[in-house]
């Protein structure tokens, strides 16, 4: 998509934060300025422990977390599970490039 072309795509606006949680900066950054111009605030962390930290900062900001579940260090299951504790009610989004199979499965399962 051209520059030119950006500013032709109309995008449904909402309104509340996002955590975004992925060890990918490429995506961090796509994922960002898409759902910034939907009207949404976001925050970022690039691992389990950093989200863990923005999140305790600023849940009261925070209304979903979209989680990458293969991350080096703490996983998204594990960053899923401090989440909880955290915060019982926390709302999340799974997000992988794997299969539904394994670690997501587990997590669904378990809650």
């Amino acid at each position: 998509m051209t520059k030119e072309n950006e500013s032709n795509i109309d995008f449904l606006k909402g309104e509340g934060g996002i955590l975004i949680v992925d060890d990918d900066d490429k995506i961090v950054y796509v994922s960002t300025r898409l759902i910034d111009r939907m009207g949404y605030k976001t925050f970022n962390a690039g691992n389990g422990k950093k989200a863990i930290e923005v999140y305790k900062a600023n849940m009261d900001k925070i209304d979903i977390v979209i989680l990458d579940m293969i991350m080096p260090g703490m996983n998204g299951g594990d960053t899923f599970d401090r989440l909880k504790e955290i915060n019982p009610d926390v709302k999340v989004l799974l997000s992988s490039g794997y299969s539904i199979d394994g670690q997501a499965q587990e997590i669904l399962e378990n809650d």
